[in-house]
């Protein structure tokens, strides 16, 4: 069930990472057939909250709130070395009778505090990994990748990061139509993939050409094909040397890597709207047969493509993923 919604603000709360959680359950979409969501705006004491931006945003409700969401959300707040014990408790016992968690940005760190993280695998901002991994020793830090979904914990990278983790939660809670009409709304992509790597800055180095988005989009519209670092390095008038680590600078990752997370997406989208057999599915998406589909998969959404059709593209209820690896 997804049907109450509280979000956990504390003094300096991000607008806009607030924002993300707002726009995404807090809006009246009953006039396209959306669901509605009991939502509500929670602190350790109710009254004015100062943000990051400087102005107040008034929160109507104290820690009780928590004991009737389904998903309690922790958005950005910065990091302090201390959080209000009644949240963390409060926290607890919401987890405890099974109700979701989701961090976006920095509220990973109010998730650990509260004891959350233990024993699961996790991620926050490409900033403050190192510290998440210092402070809460016993979680599993993932320190390049969008979101994580330990079920059911959720955490997120920055900003953008936590619209796609708030997605992927709908999605898998209430299918694939709801999050493809709340991002439609939104005007955002309904998906991505959460081990797709955050988008950290890097220094590049100069003389090595122009960015790779013409051959990112031309791998885009080609993921059929069979193609080779060579090929690629061709395309973007490159050696493959400097084109590899020219891909490595500019996404956070490998062409292989890269070109596999797009099969998987396309592989997604085709399994939701089409009734191709799995075999045309494998070889519309350039991974030749349904066994190699399946293998990738499997590794990265934990789940197989004739159960995510199931899931998503009739009527049945939302499949249950062990989670996104990065790979």
């Amino acid at each position: 069930m997804l049907k109450n919604v509280a979000v956990i603000v504390m003094e300096e709360i991000h607008p806009f990472e607030l924002g993300v959680a707002c726009e995404v359950f807090g809006l009246d979409r009953s006039d396209t057939g959306l669901p509605v969501y009991e939502f509500g705006l929670v602190a350790d004491r109710p009254g004015p909250m100062r943000t990051h931006a400087g102005f107040d945003v008034h929160v109507p409700y104290g820690p009780e709130r928590l004991a009737e969401a389904d998903l309690v959300i922790a958005t950005a707040t910065g990091i302090r070395e201390h959080y209000p014990e009644a949240l963390c408790e409060a926290l607890r016992a919401a987890h405890a009778r099974g109700a979701y968690a989701l961090s976006i940005c920095s509220g990973s760190f109010l998730l650990g505090a509260a004891g959350l993280l233990d024993g699961r695998r996790s991620t926050t901002h490409w900033r403050y990994t190192d510290l998440l991994a210092e402070r809460f020793p016993l979680t599993t830090v993932e320190p390049d990748v969008l979101y994580v979904d330990d079920d059911p914990v959720i955490t997120s990278a920055g900003t953008a990061a936590g619209i796609d983790a708030c997605l992927h939660l709908v999605r898998k809670v209430q299918g694939a139509e709801v999050a493809r009409e709340i991002a439609r709304r939104m005007v955002v992509a309904p998906h991505r993939d959460g081990g797709q790597a955050q988008f950290i800055s890097r220094p590049l180095p100069e003389g090595d050409g122009d960015s790779l988005a013409g051959t990112l989009e031309w791998m885009r519209r080609h993921l059929d094909r069979e193609t080779s670092v060579d090929d690629l390095a061709r395309h973007a008038h490159m050696s493959p040397r400097t084109f590899a680590r020219r891909f490595q600078q500019e996404t956070g990752t490998t062409p292989h890597r890269w070109l596999t997370g797009q099969r998987v997406l396309f592989a997604q989208r085709l399994l939701e709207s089409t009734d191709e057999s799995v075999d045309a599915v494998a070889a519309r998406c350039g991974f030749g047969n349904a066994a190699t589909l399946r293998h990738h998969f499997g590794r990265r959404l934990g789940t197989t493509p004739q159960a995510y059709r199931r899931a998503f593209g009739g009527h049945g209820g939302p499949v249950r993923t062990a989670g996104l690896r990065s790979a």
